[in-house]
């Protein structure tokens, strides 16, 4: 079966074209990077408008990539929450209208667990019944632990700030651009990650939560001077803030994802989400693995991003065990996935 996915979420319109759940047939992304960069994050309002304006193109793409009519499509997916509540409601008005209109099932899905759908996609395969996911990106950073007939259970997640936004808020305090990530990751690469005294919170023993907040003001004292305090005569160079930084965070996400898997016996972690495009998280990550005998998995940078597959793939596996929506779903802002 042919399923059309509708992506908009934050600042990504995408749609996608993909066939019982693996095989992605298409993979159209329209970027928002440019209109929002010079805010240094996403401003919900213009996300919005420009889903409006891009949405109807990028669909038509996605289709003619995949060398699909309508008539084709077995049914409609949309990301229906987490995200911005405007951005939201386009692809969800969007694909209700589309469902109604072919009289075809509708499956809308959560896009937090759609980043985990993205390595069944990478491998063309279902995704192993039982196995630990970490899901860290722009706007989530958490812990799931897989179950036979497709449960999903919250393990641990974020306090506070999610690991991409730290990203995008400490690139922004060294002067370095957006979208945080890649661009503290090559300045990393020129930096000495023990240069710098950065904490690692661990929280409660046991905990397999996370916070990075305090990392984000240790980051601008580091770079800046501490307020009250006499200024250094030589502050630490961007470089080797990012480095320092950069470790930090994926010291913490390693060895709770690892934790994770051994609290919950189990040998396999899957990582989704924006953040696991990031070199160093998935050299450490694969490492650490090999040496506990833990199988990682990782999609491919384009599949780790928002975009529109990973909404189509899950939808299919939602459909097969029989959990269609009403054509009156409506969008939401929250994580209900997590609750």
């Amino acid at each position: 079966m042919l399923i059309l996915g509708l992506e908009t979420s934050c600042d990504e319109t995408a749609a996608s074209v993909v066939e019982d759940g693996i095989k992605v047939r298409s993979s159209v992304v329209a970027s928002q990077v440019a209109a929002h960069a010079p805010f240094g994050g996403v401003v919900p309002e213009i996300a919005s408008r420009r889903h409006l304006s891009s949405l109807p193109a990028v669909m038509e793409a996605a289709m003619k990539e995949a060398g699909a009519g309508f008539p084709d499509i077995g049914a409609f997916a949309v990301a229906r929450s987490p995200g911005l509540i405007g951005a939201l409601m386009v692809g969800v008005t969007a694909a209700r209208t589309l469902a109604w209109a072919f009289q075809k099932p509708l499956a809308a899905v959560n896009h937090v667990e759609a980043h985990i759908w993205a390595n069944a996609l990478a491998l063309g395969l279902p995704l192993p019944e039982e196995a630990v996911a970490l899901v860290v990106s722009g706007g989530h950073t958490s812990l799931y632990r897989l179950g036979a007939g497709g449960t999903v259970r919250c393990l641990g997640k974020t306090r506070d700030d999610a690991a991409g936004e730290s990203f995008d808020k400490v690139a922004s305090i060294l002067g370095l651009g957006y979208p945080g990530g890649p661009f503290i990751e090559r300045a990393a690469k020129t930096g000495n990650p023990k240069a710098c005294e950065m904490p690692r919170a661990r929280l409660e023993p046991g905990s397999l939560d996370f916070s990075f907040s305090g990392l984000k003001t240790a980051c601008l004292y580091a770079f800046k001077g501490q307020p009250g305090r006499k200024r250094a005569v030589a502050l630490h160079r961007a470089e080797d803030v990012a480095a320092s930084f950069q470790e930090s965070v994926v010291d913490v996400l390693v060895e709770k994802a690892m934790r994770a898997a051994e609290q919950e016996g189990l040998r396999t972690v899957l990582v989704g989400g924006g953040v696991a495009c990031n070199g160093r998280l998935r050299e450490r990550m694969f490492a650490e693995g090999v040496r506990r005998g833990v199988e990682v998995r990782y999609p491919p940078p384009a599949l780790c991003t928002d975009n529109a597959a990973m909404i189509a793939g899950l939808a299919f596996e939602k459909l097969r065990r029989g959990e269609a929506s009403a054509l009156d779903t409506v969008a939401s802002p929250s994580n209900e996935f997590e609750a």
